[in-house]
């Protein structure tokens, strides 16, 4: 199915989340929010990027209440246009700061009851379309906390539930009490964990679950605009990952060099073939790049005029890539040490909750 695009006769790509068709790109919103990649802009430049995304048809938008001011800005665009009802909205609850300052998650039935009261005033609106655990909190059994989400939707605060990070054992465990409509996972050329067998992406399939991808372009490094660790910016949190060691650029370089020759035949970026080829991994997968610029969201979103494009042979010649520096970077973390216990995580047995 598709749906006109807003400035021209083309049509717009659609792809499901449960019974509901969101565009085939979404838009992730860490960047316009926090300060992971450098200070936020003013609210009315920050305006003129979701006034873009809108324009432009892109109309699935992703934020967290982690994620700095993000939820309030969506919030004030809405009162701002009218437009809630346009817009395929998630967001996600889990992380909270501990007395001693330090972060946390949690996934306790009052918690969650106590997030999207908070989520739904900062969004000014009094739905959620899709409402995800952010991580899992590995003391409480996804049984409990799904069923805490579940309640959620039959009060009509919520549509649909979605996990992030989850094992396949937690999405199974999960999907029994109430369906997952949507797994959130990292998905790039070289983060290609949820393919293996028994993983994530067989697990959503069997079951009929999206694959929502964040982190599309590899954290921006496919684009090619940082060719070594000395380019990021001081305070930039990707010096903080393993996988992005001064040592490992040459590889990563060898393979955004590969993707500039493979984009120079389309006439097109890098960022844009690396989508393509995501996109072409499945109906069932959804990219949500993030930007805080309007040129690198339009860039973004040209990457669909390249999937009647691309060649069977060149996503070939990608898929041989992306194996490629797999291998080569399979040793490093794609999250800074601290954070990987918090990746594909199980959750306490449901026979060990004690209330």
């Amino acid at each position: 199915m598709t749906t006109p695009l807003a400035e021209s006769t083309k049509v717009i790509p659609m792809r499901k989340i449960g019974s509901t068709e969101v565009t085939a790109l979404g838009y992730g919103a860490m960047a316009i929010g926090t300060t992971f990649y450098g200070k936020p802009d003013s609210d009315e430049e920050r305006f003129k990027v979701l006034d873009r995304l809108y324009e432009m048809g892109c109309t699935f938008w992703d934020t967290a209440s982690m994620y700095g001011d993000s939820e309030e800005l969506i919030g004030k665009w809405f009162a701002r246009t009218g437009l809630r009802s346009k817009i395929f909205l998630a967001t996600k609850f889990g992380f909270y700061t501990r007395p001693d300052g330090k972060g946390g998650l949690r996934g306790d039935p009052e918690f969650i009851k106590e997030e999207v009261v908070k989520s739904l005033a900062k969004l000014q609106t009094d739905y959620i379309d899709l409402y995800y655990q952010h991580r899992m909190d590995k003391n409480v059994p996804a049984e409990i906390s799904v069923g805490a989400m579940k309640e959620l939707v039959e009060e009509g605060k919520v549509r649909y539930l979605g996990l992030s990070e989850a094992s396949p054992d937690t999405i199974r465990r999960a999907h029994k009490v109430h369906p997952i409509s949507a797994i959130q996972v990292e998905y790039n050329p070289w983060e290609l964990d949820l393919e293996k067998p028994g993983g994530v992406l067989s697990v959503a399939r069997e079951l009929g679950i999206a694959i929502v991808a964040y982190s599309p372009t590899g954290r921006g490094i496919v684009t090619g605009r940082w060719r070594s660790f000395d380019d990021l910016p001081e305070d930039d949190w990707r010096r903080g990952v393993p996988k992005f060691k001064p040592e490992n650029w040459p590889r990563i370089n060898k393979l955004v060099d590969s993707f500039k020759e493979l984009a120079n035949k389309y006439e097109a970026t890098p960022a844009q073939v690396a989508l393509a080829w995501l996109l072409k991994q499945g109906d069932d997968v959804i990219p949500i790049p993030g930007s805080k610029q309007i040129p690198y969201v339009e860039e973004n979103w040209a990457s669909l005029e390249l999937l009647d494009k691309i060649s069977e042979e060149d996503l070939k010649v990608i898929r041989v890539l992306a194996d490629e520096i797999n291998s080569d970077l399979r040793g490093d973390a794609r999250y800074p040490h601290a954070s990987m216990g918090t990746l594909y995580a199980e959750t306490l047995p449901l026979s060990q909750w004690k209330l």
